[in-house]
C-alpha cells in the first residue's frame, strides 16, 4: 500500500462499517523485564470480509492510554478499528501502559515519563512480529497507525536507522502518524522503512507542525505530510477544543495545551 492508497483509505474512514468481532489477546513485546518479555494486552479485530491473507495494522494509543476509566477500549481506537475492518484490514490494538502499572502519561513531564519511546518502539515491533505470524495476515503488508505519543512511536518504529528496527524480521510497509512529536526522530535523521503519512494541525500547541514539516521534507518521497489550517491537537476527535492546564509539556511549557476536534480536518 503506497502513500496515495493510505490517504484514500483515511478518506474512506468516514464511511459506515459493519459490526466487528473483537478478541482479547496477549503478545510479547521486544522489551524484557527479569529476563522475560513484557506481555502486552491486545485487542484483535479480524476484518469479516477480508481476503485470505489481508493487510493488518497496529493501532498505537496516545499518552492517555488505550482504555478509559472503565477499562474499555477508547472510542477513537474502536472507531478506527471498525472502519479499517470495513476496508478489509485486520487491526491489532496494543496497550503499553497497563502492563507497566501506568494509566496515562499526559501529565508527566518529558524526560520523566514512566513509559519511554524505547519501550513503546519495542512494543510496536513485537506487535508487528505477532501480526506477521497470524495465518490471516499478509506479512508483506503490515502497517502502524498512532496518535500523539503513539504517533511518535510510529516514527520511532519505522526509522530504518534504529538498529532494532533494522534488525526486525517484521517491518511496517506503511504507516500513519497523527500529530506526532517529530523533533526527536528528525534529529535521528529519520529514514522510513516504508511509506508514511503524517497528519498535523497548524494550530497545535502540544506537538507543533513545523518539526514534522521539516522531517517530511528531509526524509524524501516516501513521506507525505498534510497540515490542517486552524486544527489543534486531537483534531480527529468529536470533542470540542478545550484548554488542558494539567499538561506540562508543549510549545509553552507550564501554560497548558489546547486539545479537541476540528470538523473540517476530521
Amino acid at each position: 500500500m503506497n502513500v496515495r492508497a493510505c490517504r484514500t483509505a483515511l478518506l474512506l474512514l468516514c464511511l459506515a462499517a459493519p459490526a466487528m468481532a473483537q478478541q482479547a489477546v496477549r503478545l510479547p513485546s521486544l522489551e524484557s523485564t527479569g529476563g522475560l518479555p513484557v506481555q502486552l494486552p491486545g485487542h484483535w479485530f479480524l476484518a469479516p470480509q477480508a481476503a485470505a491473507r489481508a493487510p493488518a495494522m497496529v493501532l498505537l494509543h496516545g499518552c492517555g492510554g488505550a482504555v478509559n476509566g472503565r477499562g474499555q477500549l477508547t472510542l477513537r481506537l474502536t472507531e478506527y478499528a471498525q472502519r479499517l475492518n470495513g476496508l478489509g484490514v485486520h487491526v491489532l490494538v496494543t496497550d503499553s501502559l497497563t502492563p507497566r502499572g501506568e494509566t496515562e502519561l499526559c501529565t508527566q513531564k518529558n524526560g520523566t515519563r514512566k513509559v519511554t519511546q524505547l519501550q513503546r518502539r519495542r512494543d510496536a515491533l513485537g506487535a508487528l512480529a505477532w501480526l506477521a505470524a497470524q495465518p490471516q495476515v499478509d506479512a508483506a503488508r503490515l502497517g502502524l497507525m498512532g496518535w500523539s505519543n503513539g504517533g511518535s512511536t510510529v516514527l520511532a518504529s519505522t526509522n530504518a536507522l534504529h538498529p532494532e528496527v533494522a534488525a526486525a524480521t517484521a517491518k511496517a510497509a506503511f504507516a500513519v502518524a497523527f500529530y506526532p512529536g517529530c523533533q526527536v526522530e528528525r534529529m535521528n535523521r529519520y529514514q522510513p522503512t516504508g511509506h508514511l503519512l503524517v497528519l498535523v494541525g497548524e494550530a497545535d500547541d502540544w506537538t507543533p507542525a513545523e518539526p514534522c514539516k521539516a522531517l517530511a521534507h528531509e526524509a524524501g518521497a516516501k513521506v507525505q505530510l498534510t497540515a490542517f489550517a486552524g486544527a489543534h491537537h486531537g483534531f480527529d476527535s468529536q470533542v470540542p477544543v478545550r484548554h488542558r492546564k494539567d499538561v506540562p509539556n508543549g510549545v509553552n511549557p507550564g501554560q497548558g495545551v489546547h486539545v479537541g476536534g476540528h470538523p473540517q480536518a476530521r
